[in-house]
């Protein structure tokens, strides 16, 4: 059971990462792999209303995803689009990432390599990782616009959607988490997090939503 307390804690940290960006037509979109195929939606429904002539699915497979996608996350995902009407011409695939850094560099030198102009990019993620991936991606690209996006859902729906509370929790503390940690590290630009965000993580953390944590040693100072 979930509590009362935790629940308003993890919706706390769901609504800080959105970043409530409004979408506007970009040079790219670019779909970050992972197990939730609503990024490919998403990123389908994104290029049928115009925001982005190309779009780029970038993902290798994890363990939590390795059974579901075998072929891969961006392959799977290109799938998705394909059979939502997306054309194959307007697709790139790249297939090795496997942390949102890689997503982000490796998306580039695909789009350098085809010769692809970009001075804007519709970067489109889980609904709990925006504000992460656009760290990552200012970070790592810092010369192009980037726009955050995901699929419009609340909390609740997004369980309901994976059917499975606590796992949903313990995403939403480790991303979190990396926000507050990764930019010592250099992985990403510094954000800053309300205390109110802060306190409702070490809640959580407290009440043992841990599995996504990244080692302790750099837990939050």
């Amino acid at each position: 059971m979930v509590s009362v307390r935790a629940w308003s804690d993890a919706r706390r940290l769901w609504d800080f990462q959105q970043m409530h960006h409004e979408v506007h037509p970009c040079s790219v979109a670019v779909g970050l792999g992972s197990h939730d195929l609503g990024v490919a939606d998403t990123s389908a429904a994104l290029y049928h209303r115009g925001m982005a002539p190309i779009i780029v699915f970038t993902g290798a497979t994890s363990s939590t995803t390795r059974s579901v996608m075998p072929r891969g996350e961006a392959v799977h995902y290109r799938e998705r689009a394909l059979a939502l009407g997306v054309p194959d011409s307007a697709i790139l695939v790249e297939s090795r990432a496997r942390n949102t850094g890689q997503n982000i560099t490796y998306s580039k030198a695909l789009l350098e390599a085809a010769g692809i102009s970009v001075s804007s990019v519709l970067l489109v993620s889980k609904p709990y990782e925006e504000r992460r991936a656009y760290a990552t991606a200012r970070k790592l690209w810092p010369e192009v616009e980037i726009v955050s996006s995901s699929t419009p859902m609340s909390l609740e729906d997004y369980v309901d959607s994976i059917n499975d509370p606590r796992l949903v929790i313990d995403m939403l503390v480790g991303s979190l988490q990396r926000l507050l940690v990764y930019p010592q590290q250099g992985f990403m630009i510094e954000m800053p997090v309300p205390t109110d965000v802060v306190a409702a993580y070490q809640r959580l953390c407290g009440a043992g939503f841990v599995s996504r944590l990244i080692p302790a040693d750099t837990a939050l100072k």
